[in-house]
């Protein structure tokens, strides 16, 4: 079992950990330093016992108001999951009929050959 040396408010401590938990045991030294940190700038210089407590019961507070907001989270999550989709809206698009197009493009054929045929009388 390895020994992982922590710093906490400016004193050291040997604690042992898992194999291959030395990370995390590290991060978690590392958030509660934070909070001691904070609390011996503010107070000043306290005892061991009560600096870790009081950083303990600080990260404790911020670990419940976490929890608060992910469990929000969650049930907003499982509302919009279980919300019914809303019925798809009918959509009605006027088709042009293909008689009409055709004969829009018989049209469009003879109004070309017409101009062709004027530009070429002016033309001359």
């Amino acid at each position: 079992m390895p020994q992982v040396e922590i710093k906490i408010g400016g004193r050291s401590f040997e604690v042992a950990c898992q194999d291959g938990e030395e990370h995390y045991l590290r991060s978690a030294a590392a958030m509660l330093d934070i909070e001691a940190q904070s609390l011996s700038n503010q107070i000043g210089r306290m005892p061991e016992s009560r600096m870790l407590l009081m950083a303990g019961l600080l990260l404790a507070d911020k670990t419940a108001g976490l929890e608060d907001r992910l469990r929000e989270a969650q049930s907003q999550i499982d509302r919009l999951q279980s919300a019914k989709a809303p019925e798809p809206q009918r959509v009605e698009v006027p088709v042009v009929p293909l008689a009409v197009t055709e004969s829009l493009a018989e049209l469009a054929a003879r109004a070309e050959a017409l101009a062709d045929e004027i530009e070429d009388r002016v033309g001359h």
